[in-house]
């Protein structure tokens, strides 16, 4: 039996998924919205999480860390992603917090049952139609650190509170956006941001 933990914050979306994917066999699945995921985690130790990586939490930056956090007893859940071709910055981000599993957001469910199977044997699974999302996502210039800063700045998040969400110092994320500004060849703040949103970094 593979215990699976399915991460959406879209309720009727996450409700409806849940109970499609609990009539596969072999499947035990439990749902919850992004808050309180973490806290799912540790209380279920799942074998693996599915996450749609549209977070309304947060500003729109999903916290992947908390779903394979250390010391969860044995080896950490692994890793499947929902996402979007035309989000290339989100499908770094999770690359890098060591995703296993990338399934296209408009394919067939029948796509994350098969994502599920796979990353439970610790395979790797990726959606074919997501191969140019990550020809652009290797292109990216930021690192997932910069991404998260920026992010949270195009929500309109002030630098105190970019430092509070991501636990930096202020001057850390001034830092950070003075690099994000020089690498995306911005003029300034707004200006980044600008760019990143038209190249979907954001």
């Amino acid at each position: 039996m593979i215990r699976v933990l399915l991460v959406h914050d879209a309720c009727l979306v996450r409700s409806v998924l849940a109970e499609w994917l609990r009539r596969e066999p072999g499947l035990d699945v439990e749902d919850t919205p992004w808050r309180g995921a973490g806290a799912r985690v540790r209380s279920l130790c799942p074998d693996v999480c599915a996450a749609d990586l549209d977070c309304a939490e947060g500003n729109g930056v999903p916290p992947l860390a908390e779903l394979c956090p250390p010391g969860t007893g044995g080896r950490p859940p692994a890793l499947v992603v929902l996402a979007h071709a035309s989000r290339p910055g989100l499908l770094k981000r999770a690359a890098e917090a060591g995703a296993l599993g990338f399934v296209d957001k408009g394919g067939s469910p029948d796509r994350l049952v098969r994502a599920i199977r796979s990353v439970a044997e610790r395979e790797r699974f990726v959606d074919a139609s997501l191969g140019f999302g990550f020809l652009r996502a290797a292109q990216i210039p930021l690192t997932r650190r910069e991404l998260s800063v920026l992010s949270l700045a195009a929500g309109g998040a002030s630098i105190a509170e970019i430092a509070g969400s991501l636990h930096l110092s202020h001057g850390t994320v001034r830092n950070y956006m003075a690099s994000i500004t020089r690498k995306t060849g911005a003029r300034n703040r707004v200006d980044a941001i600008r760019i990143s949103r038209g190249e979907g970094w954001v």
